[in-house]
């Protein structure tokens, strides 16, 4: 997902909008790019590859003393990844620039009747449409920047997120966005626009969320924000409760590294105050009632990557806890096999960032059918929030590495606490019974604290598969989803071929990859499901039996795997539903020491962006 970052004040605006495109890189990008208003001119600057390239170039000329000015990083959908694809965009004249997140849908179409108007457009983007629509709005006298780009909006479709300045309007900078994040930061004297707010941190944490369609004139010492018709429009101001140093890797080598590290804190900030003054479970901003929950018959769970796995897990906890039917789907989908929704189906969308556009568009479908949808998300301010009718935020802090870690152990952590919170209003389980669980789950930092006191023979065993090329991973119950999940982050970090099977299936298919040596990660049920635990050992007998090296993954005590395991990861005994807490660590570990073996960039895999923000 591209970054963007603007700025108005009285500090040199280069400097501030490259330090916050640094912070944006593990959103992911393929080029990158500034502009700066100065002496009445527009300075541009865009490189393709990674943001050193651009820094290069600035360096090579002297730097523009201008206090006013844009940057982007851009993740490529219209056209490769060139310097003149690259953002900002601009004008015939070279007075407008525009920097732009996200697909307009309709760009062929504008860009035909602009061609036809004599407009010559020199990139393959769909975003320089918008520069060349904007310098016929000023020429025909739009009334200033904000009303132009208001107008220019109008006629976009498909998501987007712009800022725009213009040499001829040298104090100003104008945001807009649809289905796309951009955020406000206020601070004295300077403010600025960003897509995240890890962009600005250094230099203030109050931050105003931007709702959907509206558009934001920044100036130094005010901010005007109005919607598309430029009425005066509602706005939610917050605080951000993280500052600069959480976005920084604090001695790790990686910031993948360090928030594996963080995780038992990640899981105890997101049980904090949890149970209120009457020992009750409460949630963050539930605004579905007790009665509406109680008429609910069904749960759908729609979530993309990592998070559609969160979601396979809770379901076994929903309807374990709760007794309600439940049913998980890949958001990317939802909406177009037209799915049966009611007035008590809840719908529950899980998305870290809140932009997931995928996710975004399955809750809009959801709330078109009168479906109540409540959001798990970890960013505030985010679109998600707003659009649900109920959220419980996971409080993980930034997560910079794209591949997600302390997220995901968060996200399971708020599915649990969603599904007890369902069964304590639903009648299904006692009071004392919630509130023994919460407890039980406020032990499991302590645990996953435990676990990585133990990964060194797993960074061991990483190192020495790193010239493999395949790895399977098995599990069975809530191991079905971890196994999913330690395959997918080998995909996404070493680049490898990696697949994840529930174990009862293995004899419909998978078997016959089994080959000799073959690495084959197991994760095996705690023993108090003595069903399920002994079927998996069988299991891992069979892949032995036919040369696999067997890696498995079993709670302490358990040594009845002992025979079957060429190499033994042990992890602390805790109940089934509760496993993934602990089982997934081992794998976030495997994967980012295998990719490091290879010499890959864990923090940013090769074609991937932290936040997909376009279906």
């Amino acid at each position: 997902m591209c970054g963007i970052v603007g700025y108005v004040g009285s500090k040199p605006a280069l400097n501030v909008v490259v330090e916050g495109l640094a912070r944006l890189e593990y959103r992911g990008y393929d080029s990158a790019g500034v502009a700066v208003l100065t002496d009445g001119a527009l300075m541009t600057a865009k490189r393709a590859g990674k943001l050193v390239n651009l820094r290069n170039a600035l360096d090579e000329e002297p730097a523009p003393e201008g206090t006013v000015g844009m940057g982007h990083t851009r993740w490529a959908t219209h056209g490769p990844p060139t310097d003149r694809n690259a953002h900002p965009h601009v004008d015939c004249t070279g007075r407008i620039a525009v920097v732009h997140n996200g697909i307009i849908e309709n760009f062929a179409a504008l860009r035909a009747e602009l061609t036809e108007r004599g407009h010559r457009l020199d990139s393959d983007t769909d975003t320089e449409v918008v520069a060349h629509l904007l310098e016929e709005e000023l020429r025909d006298g739009a009334g200033g920047l904000a009303e132009a780009v208001r107008r220019v909006c109008r006629r976009l479709e498909g998501a987007f997120t712009l800022v725009v300045v213009n040499a001829d309007d040298p104090d100003v900078v104008v945001g807009a966005r649809r289905n796309s994040p951009l955020v406000v930061g206020v601070g004295e004297g300077e403010n600025f626009l960003a897509s995240d707010v890890a962009a600005f941190i250094a230099h203030t944490r109050d931050a105003i969320e931007l709702g959907q369609d509206q558009v934001v004139e920044l100036r130094r010492d005010k901010v005007t924000i109005t919607d598309f018709q430029g009425r005066p429009a509602e706005v939610r101001e917050y605080h951000v409760d993280w500052d600069v140093t959480a976005a920084e890797k604090g001695g790790y080598d990686s910031f993948m590294l360090k928030e594996i590290a963080e995780q038992p804190r990640a899981v105890a900030d997101t049980l904090l105050g949890r149970i209120g003054t009457d020992g009750r479970l409460t949630l963050d901003e539930m605004r579905i009632s007790d009665e509406q929950l109680r008429e609910i018959d069904k749960i759908i769970i729609v979530a993309c990557g990592t998070a559609y796995h969160a979601g396979l897990i809770a379901k076994y906890a929903i309807e374990h806890w709760a007794g309600l039917p439940c049913e998980v789907e890949l958001a990317s989908e939802f909406r177009y096999r037209d799915p049966i929704l009611t007035r008590t189906t809840l719908v529950i969308a899980i998305s870290q960032s809140g932009e997931t556009m995928d996710t975004l568009m399955a809750v809009r479908h959801a709330r078109e059918q009168r479906a109540r949808v409540l959001g798990v998300c970890n960013v505030n301010g985010s679109t998600l929030p707003r659009e649900c009718d109920g959220v419980l935020y996971t409080h993980a802090g930034p997560e910079v590495g794209v591949a997600a870690t302390k997220t995901f152990l968060t996200q399971l952590v708020a599915v649990y606490l969603i599904a007890l919170y369902l069964a304590q209003v639903r009648g299904t389980k006692w009071g004392d019974e919630v509130f023994a669980m919460v407890q039980l789950l406020a032990t499991m930092p302590e645990k996953v604290e435990r676990v990585l006191e133990t990964m060194e023979p797993v960074r061991e065993l990483a190192r020495s598969l790193a010239d493999e090329r395949c790895v399977l991973f098995l599990g069975r119950h809530v191991g079905y989803p971890v196994a999913l999940e330690g395959a997918l982050k080998l995909k996404e970090l070493a680049y490898m071929h990696a697949e994840g099977f529930a174990a009862g299936e293995l004899k419909h298919g998978p078997i016959a990859l089994i080959e000799e040596g073959l690495p084959v990660v197991v994760v095996v049920p705690p023993r108090a499901r003595a069903v399920l635990h002994d079927k998996i050992v069988s299991n891992i007998q069979e892949i032995r039996a036919r040369g696999a090296r067997t890696i498995v993954i079993a709670e302490d005590g358990d040594d009845s795997v002992v025979p079957f395991s060429d190499t033994l990861i042990r992890v602390p005994a805790v109940p089934t539903l509760l496993q993934p807490l602990v089982a997934t660590v081992p794998l976030q570990v495997f994967s980012c020491e295998l990719a490091r073996a290879k010499g890959h960039d864990v923090d940013q895999p090769r074609n991937l962006a932290k936040s997909v923000t376009v279906e």
